[in-house]
């Protein structure tokens, strides 16, 4: 839930309520009684979403990233080896087949 930032236009006293998104505004100011209360434009916040449940793969450590990508390296030096072999494999000359005549 978000905090809103609310000013009154009568006696300019400034306040903030912690509110759902889905709550109307409030009007009426708690200093002077007034319905004369207006909420601001806030600034908004930077959101950090850390720990189980969100992105967990945004905030790895350094020691495991290394790790990723050394297994990467090993992984396209694999498959550089078995494509190798898969050629090796295709260009072998066929065997011609003599026939009696």
């Amino acid at each position: 839930m978000p905090t809103y930032e609310y000013i009154c236009e009568n006696c300019s006293h400034h306040l903030e309520k912690f509110q759902m998104m889905s709550a109307k505004p409030i009007k009426k100011c708690p200093e002077c009684g007034k319905m004369k209360l207006k909420r601001l434009m806030g600034t908004g916040a930077g959101i950090i979403f850390k720990g189980p449940g969100f992105y967990e793969t945004d905030y790895r450590s350094e020691s495991y990233n290394k790790g990723k990508e050394a297994s990467k390296a090993a992984e396209s030096n694999k498959d550089t080896t078995s494509k190798a072999k898969k050629k090796e494999t295709k260009t072998k000359p066929k065997e011609k087949v003599k026939t009696a005549s």
